[in-house]
C-alpha cells in the first residue's frame, strides 16, 4: 500500500487494523486519543508514549508501550528511541502506523514506513499556519503520509483531517459565576517556567485561600491556597470543574481537556522570548481559541482582573459528542 494512499485526499482516515499508535504526553497524546474515532483502529493496536500520571489514566486497558521521556528538540533523545522501535515492529506485525508528534514520531514513523507499514503524521491542531519542526523533518521521509486539521495551508503533500476543535462551541452563562474561585495550571512541561502568569493572576487580587496552583516547573513559595507540582487526572478534572474560572497555559492537550470539561478558560500564553517556551507556537493556539471563541487568551503579563471575571461568564458545550472507541481491558 503506497504512503499516499494511507489518508484518502479528503477528510476520512484509515479505517481498520491493528495501528501502532505514537504520542508525546500533554497535547499530542490528547490529540491523538481524539482523533482515533476518525480511523477506528483494532482493539489489539499499541499505544507508544512516555510514562505519566496522564498517560496511565488515558491509556488504562490499552496496550500500551513505553520509552524513555524525550524532550523538545532532544536529538540525542530523539535518536536513542529508535532501536526500541525496530524492535517493537521486529515484534509484532501492525497495519497502519500513525502518530500525532512530536519528537517521538521522528524516531518512529520513518523506521515504521521502512518497514512498510502504513505511516502517517496527523500535525497539531496548534499549527495554523504552517507545521511544526517535526513535521517540516517528517515531510523530507519517503513513505509518511502528512495531515494538517487546517485546510487554510494543506496542499497536495499536506491532506486534511478534521479538526480535533470542531467538537465545542462557548455560550452564556444562565447565571454568571463570581469569578473568585480559581484554579491555576500552567502545564508540566519541563525546564520551562512561567512566572509572568503566576505574577499576573496575584495582581488581580482574585487569588485567595481557596486557589489551586498547578505550576509544574513553576516552583513558588508566595502563593495563597493549595500549591501543587501536578494533579492526578482525576483531581485535575474535579479542580477545573468546582473553580469559578480556570487559568491554564496555552498548551493545546490542557485546552481538550477543560473543553470537554466544559470550562471556558483564561488562556495564558508562553513566549519564548521571556524563556517560558521552546518557541511561540501557543500564540498559534491562541488565534484558534479566539477565533473560535473557546476561551480568552493573553499573555501572561495581560492577566487582568477583567478578563478573568470576564470569563466566569461562559461556559464549552458540545457540539456533538463522538463515541471513544472501545478497547480491551487489559495491560500489554
Amino acid at each position: 500500500m503506497a504512503a499516499s494512499t494511507v489518508l484518502p485526499s479528503t477528510h476520512a482516515g484509515p479505517t481498520g487494523g491493528k495501528a501502532l499508535l505514537i504520542a508525546s504526553t500533554g497535547g499530542h497524546l490528547n490529540e491523538l486519543l481524539r482523533l482515533v474515532p476518525t480511523f477506528e483502529p483494532d482493539p489489539e493496536s499499541l499505544w507508544v508514549t512516555f510514562r505519566t500520571p496522564q498517560s496511565e489514566t488515558l491509556l488504562e486497558g490499552r496496550r500500551v508501550h513505553y520509552l524513555p521521556y524525550i524532550g523538545p528538540r532532544d536529538l540525542r533523545g530523539t535518536l536513542r528511541a529508535v532501536p526500541q522501535v525496530r524492535d517493537l515492529l521486529r515484534r509484532e506485525h501492525f497495519d497502519l502506523a500513525v502518530s500525532t508528534g512530536a519528537a517521538i514520531a521522528v524516531s518512529a514513523l520513518p523506521v515504521a514506513a521502512a518497514a512498510g507499514v502504513p505511516s502517517t503524521y496527523i500535525e497539531s491542531v496548534c499549527r495554523v499556519v504552517g507545521p511544526s519542526v517535526t513535521g517540516r523533518i517528517l515531510s523530507r521521509v519517503p513513505r509518511v503520509a502528512l495531515r494538517t486539521q487546517h485546510e487554510s495551508w494543506a496542499d497536495e503533500r499536506w491532506r486534511t483531517h478534521p479538526s480535533v476543535l470542531d467538537e465545542y462551541r462557548s455560550v452564556e452563562r444562565d447565571r454568571p459565576r463570581a469569578g473568585g474561585r480559581l484554579f491555576v495550571t500552567l502545564g508540566t512541561i519541563r525546564g520551562y517556567r512561567f512566572d509572568s502568569a503566576v505574577d499576573a493572576v496575584l495582581a488581580s487580587g482574585l487569588a485567595d485561600e481557596r486557589t489551586v496552583w498547578q505550576l509544574g516547573d513553576t516552583s513558588r513559595d508566595d502563593l495563597p491556597g493549595r500549591v501543587v507540582h501536578q494533579l492526578p487526572p482525576d483531581e485535575f478534572a474535579r479542580c477545573a470543574v468546582e473553580a469559578d474560572v480556570v487559568v491554564a497555559h496555552g498548551g493545546v492537550g490542557t485546552l481538550l481537556d477543560l473543553l470537554a470539561l466544559g470550562v471556558y478558560p483564561v488562556q495564558a500564553v508562553r513566549c519564548a522570548a521571556r524563556g517560558e517556551h521552546v518557541d511561540d507556537h501557543q500564540a498559534q493556539i491562541a488565534d484558534l481559541v479566539r477565533d473560535r471563541d473557546l476561551g480568552i487568551p493573553v499573555e501572561g503579563p495581560q492577566l487582568t482582573r477583567e478578563v478573568l471575571e470576564h470569563a466566569a461568564s461562559r461556559r464549552v458545550e458540545p457540539v456533538r459528542t463522538p463515541p471513544l472507541p472501545q478497547q480491551h481491558r487489559r495491560s500489554a
